[in-house]
Parts: C-alpha cells; structure tokens; sequence
C-alpha cells in the first residue's frame, strides 16, 4: 500500500516512516557495497543466482 493510499493519517506516517528507512537502508547498503543495488529483473537474477549460485534459466531447466 502507497503512503498516499493509506485510509487513516496514523497508517499515512506508518507507511512513510517505512517507505523512509527502506529508503536510508539501500542507501547504506549501496555506499558500503560501492555502487548501486540492481533494480527490476537484474536485481532479481542476481539475489537468485547467490542463493545457490544458480540463475533463473538454469532452475528452470531442473
């Protein structure tokens, strides 16, 4: 739910308190990794493949 879809004005600051740490935690992750967090189907992919070291194409191979 987005924080302007929110039915209540305490759900609208429990959204954007979220939405915010959600925010300052990438950022965090991303200044120590060095670059940014791959978005959409590559992020995917790349959190697939280092479960198990297998991408997308191969699990369905199995």
């Amino acid at each position: 739910m987005g924080t302007e879809n929110a039915p209540t004005e305490k759900g609208k600051k429990a959204s954007k308190g979220l939405h915010d740490s959600a925010h300052d935690e990438e950022r965090k992750v991303e200044a120590e990794k060095g670059s940014h967090l791959k978005k959409g189907e590559e992020r995917f992919d790349e959190r697939s493949r280092s479960s198990d070291g297998k991408g997308v194409e191969e699990k369905q191979e199995e």
